[in-house]
């Protein structure tokens, strides 16, 4: 038998991954211009530049589909394929000693160079991701786990937030920069 979740973790989940992907479109639509130049300085595709505005297009659907039941398959996938292309693109450049490239996961007022505990990040986010993707039981939803979801909703973002900020200011220094999968 599948493997199948709950529907509180399920939602929690979806709704973690949701906001994280929102918030990632936000920020590079804000600034298109300089998300172009991100991309074109990966040298990953020839001309990828021009098509720098499908990543928020891409990533504001995938936030929109883990919503909603009847797309919440396909946008699991696609967010964790997204995942997985931008962590195979930084691990590219990192393999290729080009460390001082932004990870474009920032702000648009925010530079980080790419780490490979980015890569290792996204590696996992995927992972995560997919699980959005197993079957759910039947049980319906109650009021008290509409609650637990908006409580651990916030609760991962914070979390999110905090270990990114954290890791953006140690793993540097302490991890290095060679540990690559």
């Amino acid at each position: 038998m599948a493997a199948m979740i709950d529907p509180a973790i399920g939602t929690l989940l979806a709704g973690a991954f949701a906001l994280l992907f929102a918030s990632a479109a936000l920020h590079k639509a804000r600034d298109l211009a300089l998300f172009a130049q991100i991309v074109a300085a990966y040298g990953v595709l020839p001309g990828a530049a021009g098509l720098a505005w499908l990543v928020p297009l891409a990533e504001a659907l995938v936030s929109a589909g883990l919503l909603l039941p009847v797309t919440r398959w396909a946008a699991a996938a696609t967010g964790s394929g997204l995942l997985l292309l931008y962590a195979a693109a930084m691990a590219l450049n990192l393999l290729r000693g080009r460390r001082e490239l932004s990870c474009g996961c920032g702000g648009p007022n925010e530079r980080r160079p790419i780490a490979a505990w980015m890569v290792w990040r996204n590696l996992f986010l995927a992972g995560t991701l997919r699980v959005v993707s197993l079957p759910w039981t039947d049980r319906p939803l109650q009021p008290v786990d509409l609650l637990t979801v908006a409580a651990g909703v916030a609760v991962t973002a914070l979390i999110y937030m905090s270990a990114d900020g954290l890791l953006a200011r140690i793993a540097p220094r302490t991890l290095g920069r060679e540990h690559l999968p």
